[in-house]
């Protein structure tokens, strides 16, 4: 990503709060896209501004701000002095190579965790980071690009009967992490197919093609471990915030989020050992078929060996040598060739090295 590194190196050097973007650039506009709930309301649209959010502060509801693309730093910076986010905040928003981590402030909390989708071409994770901050009434979701991740959200806040609409913004919050968690199933899915498949083709036919595929696997496994394992340490934290942000009914939800990353964890580590095996079963299969090889020239070698020896023998330039003048010499010669052949294929048969 040259425009990534690019801009890390323009940050180089700031004071601690500059908001530079550090991520890949997407080529989409960036957009914001509001909706506005309660019991009995919804109000769904998009906004060009963030002062255009501003009358929803006096409102007795729920405000869902969704920032597609993080290029417009000013859109951020908006946002920071209208709603008193600090600037290193803003700062850890706009750099998109966080860890996933939970912060804790007076008015708000700041969330970052990681949307993954596994690439069916390439056998390579995609990853996509998404920041939330949590008022009392607003909920910000920050992402890279646009994604239909969060439509199952939208379409379940057309429902006035849903208990989304009766709930907080810290139970929204809930709701976009489980939704971003459970796709991680589903990339657990998709690796549990690969790695068998992997396996299959590895006891059949073992190649330098499944070795790479092997590779790749367990790269990937090792950035996934990286991404979700912190997710641990961020749910145990919420559990453990006393923040008014959060309501004791909200608090159960994160614990069964925190009961799916223990499974996906415990997942990877087991696919992790698995790739390991494979690549044990790699070696293994290289080396049996190395000295079936080896063992099938060892065999023609030591069936050649004596013949190699009479002909050097006999190949010899002795004048007073008897049988050079024997008039069946040759024919008898081959008999000899043939019967001690035959002779040490049967040996070697009996010995089942054959």
């Amino acid at each position: 990503m040259p425009k990534s590194r690019n801009l890390a190196s323009k940050k180089s050097g700031l004071p601690p709060g500059s908001l530079v973007h550090v991520g890949k650039v997407h080529p989409h506009e960036q957009t914001i896209s509001v909706a506005n709930y309660n019991k009995s309301s919804l109000d769904k649209r998009t906004v060009k501004t963030i002062a255009e959010l501003l009358p929803y502060k006096n409102q007795d509801s729920i405000t869902w701000v969704i920032v597609d693309g993080l290029k417009e730093v000013s859109v951020i910076d908006d946002i920071g002095q209208h709603f008193d986010i600090h600037a290193l905040v803003l700062e850890d928003i706009l750099n998109t190579h966080q860890r996933p981590k939970f912060e804790e402030f007076d008015d708000y909390l700041y969330i970052v965790l990681k949307a993954i989708a596994l690439t069916d071409t390439e056998l390579t994770v995609e990853y996509e980071q998404i920041s939330l901050l949590v008022l009392d009434n607003f909920v910000f979701t920050f992402m890279e690009k646009p994604m239909a991740l969060f439509n199952p959200i939208l379409n379940r806040l057309d429902n006035d009967k849903s208990q989304i609409r009766n709930l907080g913004a810290d139970y929204l919050a809930y709701l976009i992490m489980d939704i971003v968690v459970d796709g991680y199933f589903t990339l657990e899915e998709a690796f549990d197919e690969l790695i068998e498949s992997v396996e299959d083709t590895l006891l059949s036919e073992p190649s330098t093609q499944i070795l790479s595929t092997i590779q790749k696997i367990k790269r990937e496994l090792i950035y996934l471990r990286r991404m979700v394992a912190p997710l641990r340490e961020l749910l145990a934290a919420i559990q453990r915030s006393e923040s008014p942000l959060l309501t004791n009914k909200t608090r159960h939800y994160f614990a069964d989020i925190y009961d799916h990353v223990i499974r996906i964890t415990e997942a990877i580590e087991a696919y992790r050992d698995l790739v390991s095996g494979m690549l044990d079963i790699y070696l293994s299969s290289v080396s049996n078929k190395m000295n079936e090889t080896m063992k099938v020239l060892t065999v023609f070698a030591s069936i050649f060996i004596p013949l190699t020896f009479i002909s050097g023998i006999y190949g010899m330039n002795f004048e007073y040598m008897p049988e050079l003048k024997w008039h069946w010499g040759y024919p008898t010669l081959w008999v000899f060739f043939i019967s001690v052949a035959i002779l040490l294929l049967g040996y070697f048969k009996k010995k089942k090295w054959l």
